[in-house]
């Protein structure tokens, strides 16, 4: 199996997921990206360091983000290419969503 396909297997995300994937387009740090997270979801998402380091770890065993620093207690993160692999999709499910969604405005 392929990194393709074990993207493809995933599944959708979590919302937590997703925007720390967002947030890791640029690497950073847990505070870095709470702050980030919140930001880009215009206030809607605000992440505490339980569920961020949480999720962190989980997507780092399945291979969507790599620690890439360490300053004392700071630990700093990327999205690996699995992890872009894998937030385009999401992001290609999540726009058919709203798409299919038109019909309640009569789009269809």
């Amino acid at each position: 199996m392929g990194e393709a396909d074990a993207v493809a297997d995933q599944g959708p995300m979590t919302e937590a997921m997703y925007y720390i994937l967002l947030a890791l387009l640029k690497p950073g740090h847990g505070y870095g990206m709470m702050q980030r997270i919140k930001e880009l979801s215009g206030g809607r998402m605000v992440m505490g360091p339980g569920t961020l380091y949480g999720v962190l770890s989980r997507m780092s065993r399945e291979g969507l983000i790599i620690l890439t620093g360490e300053e004392g207690r700071r630990k700093t993160y990327a999205i690996t290419d699995a992890g872009k692999a894998a937030l385009l999709l999401e992001y290609s499910r999540l726009k058919q969503l709203v798409s299919d969604g038109g019909i309640l405005e009569g789009e269809v």
